[in-house]
């Protein structure tokens, strides 16, 4: 059994109230707009992290991460990318990868509006977690978190936080 973090646009920003939104997962999965490879180690050194870069991330976030990636943790296969859609209006270059891969979790941001939606389609578990990050366009900070069991997916949980104004 494990339990799952899902973040995605941070903007370069880790704080405590998300630190203590995921104080117990037991990894945080991030679908990019890291904000900096500096944030990026730090979160990995808080938990172990599977991660994806962004629109808004330099060289060598790029370097370190991918564009997609592909695990399975216990019974369930997850894909993960920044730029993704969703549902009957996922990329051109998400499909092509779910339609390969079959994954039972697809994971993207980029939008910051929180989404999880169950594809009939693909019989896969679309989760969008919105926007963590303290900038951008979101007035609400937000993520996610769930235990995968075996093949079993449960317990999700949300985390909202009304965004500062700067």
């Amino acid at each position: 059994m494990r339990k799952i973090g899902v973040i995605s646009d941070t903007h370069n920003c880790f704080d405590e109230p998300l630190r203590e939104f995921l104080r117990d997962v037991d990894e945080i999965w991030h679908a990019g707009d890291i904000g900096s490879i500096e944030l990026a180690d730090e979160i990995a050194t808080f938990k172990p992290l599977r991660a994806v870069y962004g629109n808004i991330d330099g060289g060598d976030t790029r370097y370190t991460y991918s564009d997609f990636t592909y695990f399975k943790v216990e019974e369930v296969s997850v894909l993960i990318t920044h730029i993704g859609g969703y549902p009957r209006h996922y990329s051109p270059q998400a499909l092509a990868r779910i339609q390969s891969a079959r994954p039972k979790i697809f994971v993207s941001g980029h939008s910051h509006i929180l989404r999880v939606e169950y594809d009939k389609i693909y019989d896969l578990l679309h989760i969008n977690p919105g926007a963590a990050g303290c900038y951008g366009f979101h007035k609400v900070r937000t993520a996610l978190r769930f235990t995968i069991d075996g093949s079993d997916i449960r317990d999700m949980e949300l985390w909202e936080l009304e965004r500062q104004r700067l």
